[in-house]
């Protein structure tokens, strides 16, 4: 999810097992919406919590070539995604520590490196989103 602070800046967080920068996100649990995967996993790695009404879909990742995961205990996974940005949030930042070893604000034009594969791919449709008003599918 891209969640934006009122500044415009976009929260990132790094992740413990890569050290690589992504936007919060989590795989489904069964018997749970996107939009509520959404929501929950951002609670659960920031501490933050959103409506589901707040949130804007803008794009669904499922392109082989940036979104099966190798992570690092082995898993293999190809990840389909919808994508959501929100706006309007309560709380203060508080990273699960197992997961995420910092989590900060960032301009988009000024994101932290090194990126997570699949959080450029989704940084670009967000881009394209912005440009064009389409939902983009990659």
């Amino acid at each position: 999810m891209l969640l934006f602070d009122e500044h415009g800046g976009c929260l990132f967080q790094r992740r413990s097992d890569t050290g690589l920068w992504e936007f919060p996100a989590g795989a489904c649990e069964p018997g749970s919406t996107f939009a509520g995967t959404a929501v929950e996993e951002l609670r659960e790695e920031t501490g933050l919590h959103v409506a589901e009404g707040d949130l804007v879909p803008f794009g669904a990742l499922s392109d082989p070539e940036v979104h099966v995961i190798r992570y690092p205990n082995g898993d293999l996974t190809h990840c389909f995604a919808l994508c959501f940005a929100a706006y309007r949030w309560t709380g203060t930042v508080t990273v699960e520590a197992d997961e995420v070893l910092e989590a900060r604000f960032f301009d988009l034009d000024h994101a932290p490196q090194p990126l997570h594969p699949p959080t450029s791919a989704v940084l670009d449709m967000y881009r394209q989103f912005l440009a064009t008003g389409r939902f983009q599918a990659r």
